[in-house]
């Protein structure tokens, strides 16, 4: 493989900033906008301000990305990661041209694919076949050029039954099967993947990590890939950049990368605010969304290991529902899956109420370390279960040693203990 400083750079991004206004921006007509600058010069109370709204938004700016620096050469796979308002999907979007940068110089060496969240360029009333089309028209491609890449893309998805029917039916697991296909199969330089195999099965990530890495290695393109699951970052990626805060905190290694991501989880936070935050499912967050977590009588959450951990959480919902249940994706700080909880009843739900659900965790089987845990919403029954709500945010805990008596050796053994093993005898036999 040849070295970044022999190959072509293909994104070069300089002194990037991007600037959001916080708090309402207008007031929707011109009357109203006139009237709340009136009272603003008269020093009184903004005749137009919704009720339980903090004024003092009004003028003050959020700096998403705060000076970035950034040159990604072509056929590299390139890992972002940072924790939640980190300015990765800001990042993704300059580079999409879906937003513009408020300062800095973005300079682009051919056609970039993006697929920021499940379904991005897709119209929900076209089928699936009128899709493919429309995207390879979007990237300058003629009908010829989409023909001769159809079948490839249709046998990738998996969709072939249902790629003449109407997106809008399908499932969330089949919509991203066949914008991942698209997006990989359709003739760009740079392709741009944000937290996107989140949706779709095991055997289908795999089958995208795959891909993803014959792109960059085989083909000579370009990947950009955003993630919060740390096994593909290192399954794809040959080199990671961590943001915080807007800036670039690191670039280079994978691995090294990583290990600056896994001190920088907070402990110190127990509420978090989660009605405006990226959801991990399409369409989760519309009819049931969770509005507040909270480590309960905690200052920070860090638990000792006999020390139940209590949370609350609160939710709306948006219609009827018969039962809602929930269940916990519990990681180790490196993203390794520990396992799933065992789904909770928390009962019926009806539109136009505020839910409060608390419940109690028991870590005493966790060994001593960080870990961090995902909240799923979801309707019916394990077999069918539909995602109504699962905020993208890791609810990240730490877990210390009551035992004094253990020694350090013994807990570095695993994320768990086990129960002692019961001995049922040894017999010992004289050699034939």
């Amino acid at each position: 493989m040849q070295q970044a400083s022999e190959r072509r750079p293909v994104i070069e991004v300089r002194g990037l900033k991007k600037q959001y206004k916080l708090g309402q921006i207008g007031g929707g007509t011109l009357t109203h906008d006139l009237q709340s600058w009136w009272a603003r010069v008269r020093g009184k109370e903004d005749p137009n301000t919704v009720i339980g709204t903090d004024a003092r938004l009004f003028g003050q700016t959020f700096m998403a990305l705060n000076g970035v620096d950034l040159t990604v050469y072509q056929g590299e796979a390139l890992g972002i990661i940072g924790r939640n308002g980190a300015g990765k999907s800001t990042l993704l979007k300059l580079l999409s041209r879906i937003t513009a940068p408020t300062e800095g110089e973005i300079r682009l060496r051919g056609r970039i694919a993006s697929m920021l969240e499940v379904g991005t360029g897709f119209n929900h009333e076209m089928t699936g076949r009128e899709n493919i089309y429309m995207n390879g028209a979007i990237l300058g491609m003629t009908k010829a050029e989409v023909d001769a890449k159809l079948s490839q893309i249709i046998e990738f998805s998996e969709c072939g039954d249902f790629i003449d029917t109407p997106v809008k039916r399908y499932s969330s697991g089949m919509f991203v099967k066949l914008a991942f296909a698209v997006a990989a199969h359709l003739d760009s330089e740079i392709m741009v993947m944000d937290e996107v195999l989140a949706v779709g099965d095991m055997k289908f990530q795999q089958k995208c990590l795959g891909k993803m890495s014959d792109v960059a290695g085989q083909e000579g393109r370009t990947v950009l890939y955003v993630s919060h699951n740390m096994s593909t970052i290192r399954q794809l990626c040959t080199r990671c950049v961590v943001l915080d805060k807007g800036r670039v905190l690191y670039d280079g290694d994978v691995e090294q990368a990583i290990a600056l991501y896994m001190e920088t989880t907070d402990v110190n936070v127990v509420h978090y605010d989660l009605a405006d935050v990226n959801r991990m499912t399409l369409r989760s967050g519309d009819r049931l969304r969770v509005e507040t977590l909270d480590f309960v009588g905690k200052e920070s959450s860090i638990f000792a290991d006999n020390e139940p951990i209590r949370v609350r959480f609160t939710w709306r919902v948006s219609q009827s529902f018969s039962g809602v249940n929930m269940k916990l994706y519990l990681h180790f700080n490196d993203s390794s899956l520990l396992g799933i909880t065992h789904p909770v009843d928390l009962g019926p739900a009806e539109p136009g109420r505020l839910y409060t659900t608390e419940f109690t965790f028991d870590a005493h089987m966790l060994g001593e370390g960080r870990y961090y845990f995902y909240l799923d919403i979801f309707d019916g029954a394990m077999g069918q279960a539909i995602c109504l709500d699962k905020p993208a945010t890791e609810f990240a805990f730490e877990i210390t040693n009551s035992d004094l008596s253990i020694s350090q050796w013994e807990a570095e053994w695993g994320h768990i203990y086990f129960p002692p093993v019961k001995l049922e005898g040894t017999k010992a036999e004289l050699p034939v």
